[in-house]
């Protein structure tokens, strides 16, 4: 990524920003809430790590690194506004979302990249005729067919179809009817990289810090690095049956913070 190594983002030394504790956050948010600026601005400094984090998986789309930051900071801020601290929630899996949401929309509206709206409307006209012919005829239909479908000229649905041929931005529009747009990243499912995966790998290391030294330990070496309880109580130095009982107990634990 093009700043993973970038230590200074709009005047933000990344390498010394802070790392409030849950206690220290808790006690920030109460006095927030009474309106207390300076407790506002320790408590957004002391959260800028998550803005940081969360732009590193935007760094490949050739973004300015300052800018990127800047508005991750507004997910920031946005979700300290609305937090509710009575949902029991942590702080950091609801800002994540807001944060992600707030790049998202700022790289959507600064999308260098525009297909003609007639010309897109056209290919997806063709593209739905073409499924159109193939259910009514089981066949897979030509241009003329296409065109004859939508009546309008062989070349108009060419150009259309090669228009949006081309690798298009996952932030454009490809469906607007007055209200919420549908954008291509909508019609897109990956599901080695989703936020949801993100946001439960954060849960889960939560889950793991409520956890004793050989808890992690055994919990690491069973589920993360595919050992057997056997191979586990051989580097441990315990019994196999100890290692089952501290196992489940570890997983029962987890469960109360994933």
């Amino acid at each position: 990524m093009i700043f993973m190594n970038k230590v200074e983002i709009c005047g933000v030394n990344t390498s010394k920003l802070p790392l409030l504790s849950s206690s220290k956050m808790d006690e920030l948010f109460k006095k927030i809430q009474k309106g207390d600026k300076k407790a506002r601005e320790e408590f957004i400094h002391g959260n800028l790590r998550l803005v940081l984090s969360v732009i590193q998986r935007f760094g490949n789309r050739g973004e300015n690194a300052d800018d990127l930051f800047q508005v991750g900071c507004i997910g920031l801020i946005k979700a300290i506004d609305n937090f509710d601290v009575t949902q029991n929630v942590k702080f950091s899996t609801y800002a994540v979302p807001m944060i992600i949401g707030e790049i998202r929309r700022y790289l959507r509206d600064n999308n260098p990249i525009r297909v003609s709206r007639s010309l897109k409307d056209t290919a997806y006209k063709a593209l739905q005729a073409r499924e159109k012919i193939i259910g009514k005829e089981s066949r897979e239909p030509n241009i003329t067919d296409i065109a004859k479908e939508l009546g309008i000229s062989k070349e108009n649905v060419v150009m259309a179809l090669d228009a949006i041929q081309e690798p298009i931005s996952l932030f454009e529009s490809v469906y607007h009817d007055g209200g919420d747009a549908i954008y291509v990243m909508d019609q897109v499912k990956d599901d080695r990289n989703t936020d949801e995966k993100w946001l439960e790998s954060i849960s889960i290391n939560e889950a793991m810090s409520k956890l004793s030294d050989r808890e992690k330990k055994i919990v690491d070496l069973r589920f993360f690095q595919g050992r057997t309880q056997m191979e586990v109580a051989e580097e441990i130095g315990i019994s196999q049956a100890q290692v089952s009982r501290l196992e489940k107990s570890a997983l029962k634990h987890m469960q109360k913070y994933v």
